[in-house]
């Protein structure tokens, strides 16, 4: 294969599960989803701290409830649309093998977190948005490492610059469709390609937030950029269920995009002429003790 070819052919790739430390042996998955949460919750407690009287402990205890209801929503969600791979109890919470569906978390961690939010005054709530939207585009990224080291949200099959050639290591998904996956299977990986596109989403928030936007900027832009790139990314995938020819994901996008497209066109409108120091804002009720 010639320099030329080689620079565009697909790419080696063999799962990691698992990631030696000298005698530990850590679940890859476990690790990135663990340090996403931690990374992105100290971004948006940092983000919130600056903007509004919030503490970082109010939002670390938030963040939280926010995890806990997002993980227990994910695996519930992974779980009713792959009965396939339950065989036993322990199934179905292993959630340290893998397996978190993104609608499902976000879903529960919303609802969880709604009374709190209603709770605060118009700018606060989206001032606090937007630091969740800005911790969570790139905890989500971390999150995608673990999908991709554990071998799941497989695409069909293709040979594109970006698309994978199988080299071997356990996985999640055996199959792409309804084919067998072989050692040398050349197919799209969606993990990676949500890995690359959440990267590009934080690095466009972090110039945002620079710029001091109006209050809902960028949980409005996470909506939109998130809407649109994930649902045309699951177009992709062969092996999650759907429901009239969509992912529970693309139904998720479905919401998502209509609603960053109001809270960019309204929200920011009704919110531009706030005040924009943390001292000239209201003590909020944080509801978190």
């Amino acid at each position: 294969m010639t320099p030329a070819a080689a620079l565009f052919s697909v790419i080696p790739y063999k799962t990691f599960p698992t990631i030696s430390l000298g005698p530990l042996e850590l679940r890859t998955f476990g690790l990135m989803v663990g340090l996403g949460v931690l990374v992105g919750a100290w971004l948006a407690a940092r983000h919130i701290e600056q903007h509004t009287n919030i503490s970082r402990d109010d939002t670390y205890r938030l963040a939280t409830r926010l995890v806990i209801a997002g993980v227990v929503g994910a695996r519930i969600t992974w779980d009713i649309t792959h009965t396939d791979q339950i065989h036993s109890a322990l199934d179905l919470i292993a959630v340290w093998k893998g397996g978190l569906q993104f609608s499902g978390g976000f879903i529960a961690a919303v609802l969880v977190g709604m009374p709190t939010f209603r709770k605060w005054t118009r700018a606060v709530r989206w001032r606090n948005l937007d630091g969740y939207a800005y911790g969570l585009t790139l905890g989500l990224a971390f999150g995608r490492v673990g999908c991709t080291s554990v071998g799941e949200h497989f695409g069909r099959h293709s040979t594109w610059l970006l698309a994978v050639q199988y080299k071997g290591g356990s996985v999640r998904e055996g199959n792409l469709g309804p084919n067998p996956l072989r050692i040398g299977s050349e197919f799209h990986n969606t993990a990676i390609y949500e890995l690359l596109f959440l990267l590009v989403l934080f690095a466009a928030l972090t110039v945002l937030v620079r710029r001091r936007p109006a209050p809902g900027t960028l949980i409005g832009v996470f909506c939109v950029y998130y809407g649109v790139a994930r649902g045309l990314c699951d177009f992709l995938r062969v092996n999650d269920k759907t429901v009239l020819g969509l992912t529970g994901a693309q139904w998720m996008c479905i919401a998502l995009i209509p609603t960053g497209i109001w809270i960019l066109t309204r929200v920011r409108r009704a919110t531009a002429d706030a005040v924009d120091a943390p001292a000239d804002e209201p003590e909020p009720a944080t509801g978190v003790q």
